[in-house]
């Protein structure tokens, strides 16, 4: 039994796919993917984009294949990245057969959108013969008219009929190497048609809050849909849609499945927002520490509390604690340091940001040290 039985989550038991190596569903820990906003067509500005997602930890990257320019493009820009690319395909058939060709890994396709049956067939060929797995992506915004017609408005019903109609074209060409979206900017909307969703089929679902808004209002709708889904145990994969940088989106992404303990990259800073009782100045601490420490991929706990009101106890649940000591007005005043949980040592303010990075970077590098030395024992 749990010690903790309120943390637990029962992840949905669905089937596992692959997007190029990266696996989806099953067993797989939830996956974190953004998109490009490059023209697709310009490489370099392309694959400049998409390195500064894998490191960030972008586990997939979508890009738009809109036109033969962007398709020709994506030939070369999967040569020249490590994560899996997804083509994403709206309307034409032979988009999404070139992307195939130029080694997308997963196709982003609406299979009623593509034409006649016959069409539909050649995607799914192409798809089987590259390796290909796909995503249907269902959005309120665009669902089809008879759905639209038939229900009145986008609601659950009719974003989960769409989602069933166009897997059963792909299941009627023997094709099950897929997963699910239905998204809408609607969080009550989103959450209702994925739960629905969740109950009637096992593919892999891909989570997200479509045109969620700029980064501050993007984020908590996101946070709150996404995490609503996630704490149910719903979810495989997730993109976080903001109108902002793409490497915000990871961020947040992972920010999501840390705070559920789902999965964890980087450093996880557990901070105070701030009072008179402060002996250091928290916020700006925390803003340095962030920038300093956003190359550290290893997981990694740390607690940054202003007094020692809520500080010791916050510094033992955490790898790295700093507790201040005294005021703002006594910036003499020694803060504790605690490591794994114990009270450490002390650290007056003028040397604190540089040691207690150095003592993450130790901490991360002693991580990494005993992670190789498994592994090798294991070989």
């Amino acid at each position: 039994m749990s010690v903790r039985p309120y943390r637990d989550i029962t992840r949905r038991k669905s089937r596992k796919i692959f997007v190029g190596p990266v696996p989806v569903g099953g067993d797989a820990p939830v996956t974190v993917q953004s998109m490009t906003n490059t023209i697709t067509a310009d490489v370099a500005a392309t694959v400049a984009q998409i390195k500064r997602l894998e490191e960030a930890g972008a586990d997939i990257v979508r890009v738009s294949c809109p036109d033969e320019e962007a398709t020709a493009g994506l030939k070369e820009i999967v040569k020249q990245v490590s994560v899996p690319i997804v083509a994403d395909i709206h309307f034409h058939y032979k988009r999404a057969i070139e992307a195939a060709e130029a080694g997308a890994a997963c196709l982003r396709i609406n299979p009623g959108n593509i034409g006649s049956q016959e069409r539909v067939r050649e995607v799914v060929r192409a798809a089987k013969d590259h390796g290909c797995s796909m995503r249907i992506g269902v959005n309120a915004g665009s669902l089809d008219k008879h759905l639209l017609e038939k229900y009145g408005e986008p609601n659950p019903e009719a974003m989960v009929e769409s989602a069933l109609e166009h897997a059963k074209l792909l299941e009627d060409n023997d094709f099950r190497e897929f997963k699910i979206s239905v998204k809408a900017s609607d969080v009550y909307l989103a959450i209702a048609a994925y739960e629905a969703l969740a109950e009637a089929c096992d593919y892999p679902l891909h989570l997200g809050i479509t045109e969620a808004g700029g980064t501050r209002v993007g984020t908590v709708k996101s946070s709150i849909g996404i995490g609503w889904l996630l704490k149910q145990g719903i979810g495989d994969t997730i993109r976080v849609s903001l109108s902002a940088d793409p490497v915000e989106e990871i961020k947040v992404g992972f920010d999501i499945l840390k705070s559920l303990d789902l999965r964890h990259r980087g450093v996880r800073i557990v901070s105070c927002p701030s009072c008179a009782r402060q002996g250091f100045d928290v916020i700006k601490t925390v803003a340095v520490l962030e920038e300093r420490l956003a190359h550290i991929a290893t997981p990694i706990s740390l607690s940054i509390i202003g007094c020692v009101v809520n500080g010791p106890g916050e510094a033992r649940e955490t790898d790295i604690g700093l507790t201040g000591g005294g005021t703002m007005a006594n910036e003499g005043s020694a803060n504790k340091v605690y490591i794994a949980g114990v009270p450490d040592h002390n650290i007056n303010n003028p040397q604190m940001i540089d040691h207690i990075v150095e003592l993450v970077e130790k901490k991360a590098a002693e991580i990494e040290a005993a992670k190789a030395a498994e592994k090798t024992a294991a070989e």
